[in-house]
């Protein structure tokens, strides 16, 4: 049986600096994924507080490939890309064995979804989204194509640059954390909607991929890497 302690709601809301516009001008859907009112504070219930459960043993899928369906199967076309990074607290201390979701468009811009109307071709050996798991030291670790841009078509001029979406699912359903991290020298990083949603130059260069070192050999590829903190000054922004 739950006292009151356990019912108090403790946890805190996210700094402002830290995060993107909550109204974005030009960019409609913004008005339709914030409250228009006060939030209405509630206790929270066991639900809130342990759900999802067992995700870590359903999906410990070590280190994530989403170049190929199957070890053996042929590369999906594009440039192979190695993204790397850590998961960590405001200290700077790992956060592990949390289940973390990567989906992105293909290398011609497409992603693979019904609603997706870009006229651009599929990749059949690309997957395009995964699941993998933190280490003990809060690392990932995620083979994959460098994604290409791709048009805004409602719009009739916005492009988004090149992408990757990642989610971050902690101990409760209270815990998830999303966001999208760009490629450093892209033109239209400039011009993005979203990025430049975040006020701070320098919070907004926290959603940028840091190149890392290129490799050639029977697997040549370019590394990038980018840590996520979860809480603190020095937070990851999150993005829809």
């Amino acid at each position: 049986m739950m006292d009151d302690s356990t019912m108090k709601i403790d946890y805190a809301p996210y700094d402002d600096a830290t995060q993107t516009l909550r109204q974005i001008d030009k960019y409609t859907p913004s008005a339709t994924r914030v409250p228009s009112a006060p939030l209405i504070e509630r206790p929270l219930t066991l639900s809130e507080r342990t759900g999802p459960t067992e995700l870590v043993s359903k999906w410990n899928v070590g280190k994530l490939d989403l170049c190929r369906l199957a070890p053996d199967s042929p590369r999906a076309l594009g440039q192979l890309i190695h993204v790397t990074g850590r998961v960590t607290d405001e200290d700077g201390a790992p956060v592990s064995s949390v289940v973390m979701e990567i989906w992105q468009a293909n290398a011609s811009g497409k992603y693979i979804h019904e609603l997706d109307d870009h006229r651009a071709p599929l990749d059949p050996n690309f997957t395009g989204q995964g699941r993998l798991v933190t280490d003990e030291d809060g690392r990932y670790e995620v083979f994959t194509v460098k994604p290409g841009a791709y048009p805004v078509l409602y719009s009739g001029w916005w492009w988004r640059p090149p992408h990757i979406h990642f989610s971050i699912l902690g101990t409760s359903w209270m815990n998830r954390f999303i966001t999208q991290i760009f490629f450093p020298g892209e033109v239209l990083n400039e011009k993005d909607l979203l990025l430049n949603g975040v006020p701070s130059r320098d919070v907004r260069d926290r959603l940028i991929f840091k190149p890392t070192d290129t490799v050639m050999g029977d697997l040549s590829y370019i590394g990038y890497q980018r840590d996520f903190v979860l809480r603190g000054h020095r937070q990851t922004p999150e993005l829809p």
